[in-house]
């Protein structure tokens, strides 16, 4: 169970950060509420995971989690663009949070 929470916690982490981009600064009353509030439920994501996982193995997956997920909103809802040198450390990123996940003991 703690994986679902961490991996809740890593895409209210995505809901977040896009909020915030949304939120044009915190102009935006509805993108505002929506940044603090997917705060919060990461935050309590990663709070119930750390209770059976270790520090040491939740928290960069909540960041890699958080950190690929919004590379995805970038590129879709931002048109973000990014190298194929860029695109090949994401693609790595991803295989080190699968590899993490694989090789702990939960």
């Amino acid at each position: 169970m703690s994986w679902i929470y961490l991996i809740i916690a890593g895409i209210f982490e995505v809901v977040w950060a896009t909020a915030m981009k949304m939120s044009e600064g915190f102009s935006i009353l509805s993108y505002s509420v929506a940044t603090i509030v997917g705060m919060i439920i990461s935050f309590c994501g990663l709070i119930l995971a750390t209770k059976n996982l270790q520090l040491s193995i939740a928290y960069p997956v909540w960041t890699g989690i958080g950190a690929v997920g919004s590379i995805i909103v970038g590129v879709v809802l931002f048109h973000d663009q990014f190298s194929p040198i860029t695109w090949l450390f994401i693609v790595l990123l991803v295989i080190s949070i699968i590899g993490i996940k694989l090789t702990t003991g939960h």
